[in-house]
């Protein structure tokens, strides 16, 4: 790299960081910071604490918003000051370190772009993901299987936690059905946009004689909502199922029947819970889950009015992902048109750059 090329890459993030400074508007974050800061002196804000624990989580959000901003803002305006000194110095060694951290810095900035990208509704909250196989028997139940695997060692590497609500183990191989939920800051704004069909081409190993197989899952994935959110769900809007747990969970497994199943009849939306003992706790959370997935259904139908499409052309029925495994070793997103050849590391959850491809494509 030389000095010239390192001054193109400042100009474009110094017009990054303006974009950006013109999404957030970091000055009114602050006023807004000051303004909650004010109202929490208030003795009786604290009587509500939901009301409390809301405001507070936003207060919490903006400082972060405005903390990452001015780290990134000054690390670029840093950058521009060293480069000229250096420059007019003809200070080769201190040129050199800054060619050399121009990726990291890059990369810094990149980063907090995508981050800008998940203000909109719900995208701070947790992620609610269910994974179901698609036809073709033990060889999509492994495939479910391995998404899953994806997504927890993927919520491992961001320091998130996870919590499994349901498990259903494949007669053979996988999994039958599991949903759980990603617990962390922005996990629905990232995930969000593994909604949809995954497809999986590969030499069979449960065929003896090595045939390729092609195989599909959907992925779900629903924001958690507040215990509070205002959708009415009446008793005879949705059919109740129990059934015995079957996944991990102790002496009461194929025991007692504690699982829940709700189906919501007019959509045939299908939520199912069993990681508690208590049948009427997992119905609570069940419940929980069914009026997010009506959320989103909601949402989806909105979206789909203002793009002039008809009902029967979204939901879970478009695949979004094909990941090829032979007769050559290849992830394409069919959002962002992005290829990408390091297949075991996003196997193990490395999928930051497919997330971020498809953001950065949607926002464009």
């Amino acid at each position: 790299m030389d000095a010239y090329e390192y001054n193109e890459i400042l100009k474009q993030l110094s017009t990054k960081v303006e974009n950006i400074e013109n999404i957030i508007k970091p000055d009114k974050c602050k006023a807004r910071v000051e303004e909650i800061e004010l109202i929490e002196q208030d003795p009786s804000f604290w009587s509500d604490a939901k009301k409390a624990s809301k405001v507070s989580q936003e207060k919490k959000r903006l400082e972060r918003i405005v903390e990452k901003f001015e780290d990134a803002s000054l690390s670029v305006y840093d950058a521009i000051e060293y480069f000229e000194l250096a420059k007019s110095e003809d200070d080769t060694d201190t040129l050199e370190l800054l060619f050399e951290e121009s990726d990291t810095l890059s990369s810094n900035i990149n980063q907090l772009e995508v981050t800008m990208m998940l203000s909109k509704e719900n995208d701070a909250n947790n992620a609610i993901i269910s994974i179901h196989p698609g036809a073709g028997g033990t060889e999509s139940q492994d495939w479910a299987n391995m998404l899953y695997r994806m997504y927890l060692r993927w919520a491992e590497r961001r320091g998130f936690k996870v919590e499994v609500l349901d498990y259903q183990v494949g007669e053979e191989a996988g999994i039958k059905d599991v949903s759980f939920i990603i617990k962390g800051e922005n996990a629905y704004g990232y995930l969000k946009v593994e909604n949809g069909i995954h497809r999986l081409v590969r030499i069979s190993p449960f065929d003896s004689n090595a045939k390729r197989h092609t195989s599909f899952s959907s992925v779900m994935v629903s924001p958690e909502m507040d215990d509070d959110i205002d959708i009415l769900i009446e008793d005879k809007d949705i059919r109740v199922d129990t059934y015995r747990a079957s996944g991990a969970g102790g002496q009461h497994v194929n025991k007692t029947e504690s699982a829940i199943r709700l189906t919501h009849i007019e959509t045939n939306i299908i939520v199912q819970c069993q990681n508690d003992r208590s049948q009427h706790k997992n119905r609570a959370t069940a419940m929980k889950m069914l009026k997010s997935r009506l959320y989103e259904y909601e949402q989806e139908l909105k979206q789909a009015k203002l793009d002039g499409v008809e009902k029967s052309e979204i939901g879970w029925g478009h695949q979004i992902r094909s990941y090829v495994l032979a007769p050559y070793q290849q992830i394409k997103d069919t959002r962002s048109n992005i290829a990408y050849s390091n297949v075991d590391g996003i196997l193990d959850g490395d999928i930051n750059a497919l997330i971020e491809g498809v953001l950065i494509a949607q926002a464009k």
